[in-house]
């Protein structure tokens, strides 16, 4: 049977008392516990300290950790907010904490929730084993939602679990993941060595898939699912404020997941909260006194299927950005040329490292040279570079993105997001049918014409040969529809849209979408 039980160890070998156990604890510099006996071994699974106070009513807590995660995620240091307590304070308050290793712990890059679920799923046996068949609760962050959904309704896991509490879960995917797999994005993330499984399983398309398959299996409703969602894009300037500046568009989010995306059609969602980015969610004295009280029990009593929601849902928005990027060669300066039409509301840039410099010239000739933030430990385009501007005056007419590196090999990916009313609507359905109507665009009555250009990209990153038939429907709209049979499986679409504005500017927006053809 596998698992570890350190605190089981520890008493053995030196006869300690419980209350001795408690004071020969690793405690870290800022006086928050740390679990003995960690292990970080996928697959493997370790105790945290039994509490000197322990309720034995109580369900024990597993914690399952987000997409490039290890156990670690729960009480050592965060990204932004130092320390994480979500450990300390179950421990206070007389929980029996459980924490698990997935596939993404060995560091080798991020698993889908398919794998890390089975392999979740073996591993919730044994910890309910070891409790003699006691039921137990689990707190997920992120990525850690789908993969624990995986574990409990794909590889029947679902007996040993009552209650699941998911915090900033991308149940529907991130619009940072199509970005990191579109056409412009790709060199940059197979630079990073982002382009991996857990990245691909979280295009808006695959998880539309996943939902498909999970929402309506007959296990999907004997376990109670409970959601929350944080709406504050993290520190100015971060990289994690420069993925929530991306996903605006798309509506409100954390800096990594779209609020709509963390809900459950059949989960009680217990809280917004504007003050919660996606790091600090995970943070015990932000959360877990508001979570707790569901804690208590591993009731599932009242579970109803509920009405499941069309992905449709989440496909209309309006189209604000122009997106560009590839492969550049370090040995001389790169130069990149936008157009804004009527207002820049904000320009991102990431790069493959943090030495590459970025400069911002306006159609006036004003120099703005970038601030750089990386991300060491994001879900998506973990290591990149994030450059962002500050001060920036809006100018319509041509700027110019100018890029020196000393490193030979380079790709970037630039963001730009337009303000005003220039902008489309578009409608796009995220699972699709065979010979399917890709999308629906809709001008407005400030735009004079505009011309389209898509790629479609496959899992590997190649184009894939699919001809798109747009239709005009009426002077200001248009449907487009693939007119060959694509294969079953995930696409990653990029829209390049061109044109002009009724007072003659060049108009420039870019449309990235995946989608699931059954």
């Amino acid at each position: 049977m596998k698992k570890m039980v350190a605190s089981i160890a520890i008493v053995t070998l030196f006869m300690l008392t419980t209350s001795q156990v408690y004071a020969a604890k690793t405690i870290t510099p800022q006086g928050k516990l740390k679990p003995p006996g960690e292990v970080f071994t996928p697959g493997e699974w370790f105790l945290g300290s039994t509490p000197p106070n322990l309720d034995a009513s109580k369900p024990p807590i597993v914690f399952v950790q987000g997409k490039n995660g290890s156990s670690t995620s729960w009480y050592e240091e965060t990204e932004y907010h130092g320390v994480n307590d979500m450990y300390t304070k179950a421990y206070e308050s007389g929980y029996q904490t459980v924490f698990v290793q997935l596939h993404d712990a060995a560091g080798e890059g991020s698993a889908s929730q398919f794998d890390n679920g089975e392999l979740l799923a073996s591993m919730l046996a044994d910890i309910s084993g070891h409790f003699q068949g006691k039921k137990l609760n689990i707190v997920a962050h992120s990525k850690g939602g789908p993969d624990t959904q995986a574990a409990l309704i794909h590889y029947g896991a679902h007996p040993y679990v009552g209650r699941v509490i998911t915090l900033g879960s991308p149940h529907h995917g991130s619009h940072l993941a199509d970005l990191a797999y579109s056409w412009w994005a790709g060199w940059l993330g197979t630079l990073l060595g982002q382009k991996d499984d857990g990245t691909y399983s979280l295009q808006i398309g695959e998880m539309a898939h996943f939902r498909s398959l999970t929402d309506h299996h007959s296990n999907a409703t004997k376990n109670k699912y409970y959601t929350v969602s944080g709406t504050n894009k993290g520190p100015s300037l971060s990289a994690l404020w420069m993925g929530g500046q991306y996903l605006s568009s798309e509506g409100e989010n954390d800096g990594l997941v779209n609020d709509w995306s963390t809900r459950l059609p059949y989960g009680t969602h217990l809280f917004n909260d504007t003050s919660l980015d996606h790091d600090k969610i995970r943070m015990g004295s932000a959360v877990f006194s508001r979570i707790e009280p569901y804690l208590r029990t591993s009731s599932v009593a009242g579970v109803t299927t509920g009405d499941i929601k069309s992905s449709d849902a989440y496909m209309s928005k309006q189209v604000s950005s122009y997106v560009h990027g590839g492969q550049w060669q370090g040995n001389a300066p790169y130069k990149q040329y936008f157009h804004v039409d009527e207002q820049l509301k904000n320009i991102q840039i990431w790069t493959t490292t943090k030495d590459d410099k970025v400069k911002l010239i306006s159609p006036t000739g004003k120099k703005y040279q970038s601030y750089v933030s990386s991300s060491q430990s994001a879900e998506i385009f973990n290591g990149a570079a994030a450059h962002s501007f500050t001060g920036v005056i809006s100018e319509a007419g041509r700027w110019q993105v100018e890029l020196t590196s000393s490193k030979k090999d380079n790709a970037y990916v630039m963001n730009v997001t337009h303000g005003g009313g220039n902008n489309l609507e578009l409608k796009m359905n995220s699972l699709l049918s065979n010979n399917p109507v890709a999308f629906s665009l809709q001008s407005n009555n400030n735009i004079q014409s505009i011309t389209m250009n898509t790629t479609l990209v496959d899992k590997k990153g190649n184009k894939v040969v699919a001809p798109l038939n747009v239709q005009n429907t009426s002077q200001k709209g248009s449907i487009g529809q693939f007119t060959t049979k694509l294969s079953s499986g995930v696409y990653n679409m990029t829209i390049d849209i061109k044109g002009k504005t009724l007072q003659g500017e060049p108009y420039e927006r870019t449309v990235i979408r995946s989608f699931y053809v059954q």
